[in-house]
């Protein structure tokens, strides 16, 4: 079986109560909830959260299940793969299932897409190596040409290349922190997400971006409008 698990806790420092904050007229969280629904890929929806009132909103937008995560995992240290570990096991002990393929979903995703979580479920199954399958975007200037502040000047991180033409560098691209499928199995055994068992889902860079700050968020609003709002409306 396949479940979803939103890690969503209601302690977010830089924009309080980011998860739930409305964004472009609906929840944060929704979006992604939404985005899973709508994939109809998950037996269950689950949303981990230290917040009443995440759960609250998470339930009334298409949540199935709540772990009540505990405080030693809802602070600003603890990374995803705990918590998804957590909530695979909480699930399981609740319910006497045995989930197959987990697929964690970030809260702040409001770009991601059913058609995505399709991609990376199909990538998930078909390769018979892959542990995991997650988003990824391309980079949008050649990372090879990348320079540092040194002192009071600059200097180029890789300096063999900045003679080269952009078209000859090798694309490169990172985690676009919108999803990550996973078998069981290599969630619970700490397998690693950027090895060569996982499969990327490569998104347009428009699609793409973090909300760490409000002016992300700013950001975010506009790119959602200019792109994803507009289409609905068309």
């Amino acid at each position: 079986m396949n479940v979803a698990v939103i890690p969503a806790r209601g302690g977010s420092k830089r924009i309080k109560q980011k998860n739930i904050r409305a964004f472009a007229g609906q929840p944060l969280i929704a979006y992604s909830l939404d985005a899973a629904k709508r994939a109809s890929l998950f037996d269950d929806i689950i949303v981990s959260t230290d917040s009443e009132e995440i759960a609250r909103v998470s339930l009334t937008h298409g949540a199935t299940h709540i772990i009540q995560r505990a405080p030693e995992l809802s602070d600003d240290y603890t990374g995803t793969t705990p918590v998804v570990q957590d909530a695979i096991k909480r699930y399981e002990l609740a319910t006497g299932k045995k989930t197959t393929r987990v697929c964690c979903i970030y809260a702040t995703a409001p770009f991601l897409t059913a058609s995505a979580l399709k991609k990376g479920h199909d990538k998930l199954v078909s390769n018979a190596n892959a542990n995991f399958a997650f988003s990824v975007t391309s980079f949008a200037f050649p990372i090879q040409r990348a320079i540092k502040v040194a002192g009071s000047g600059v200097e180029p991180v890789f300096p063999e290349h900045m003679g080269k033409r952009s078209q000859d560098l090798e694309e490169c691209y990172h985690d676009a922190g919108q999803f990550y499928w996973g078998l069981r199995e290599a969630w619970l055994d700490n397998a690693g997400m950027f090895k060569s068992h996982s499969c990327p889902v490569v998104l347009p860079r428009h699609l793409v971006q973090d909300i760490d700050t409000y002016e992300d968020w700013h950001r975010a609003e506009l790119m959602y409008y200019a792109y994803v709002k507009r289409q609905d409306d068309e």
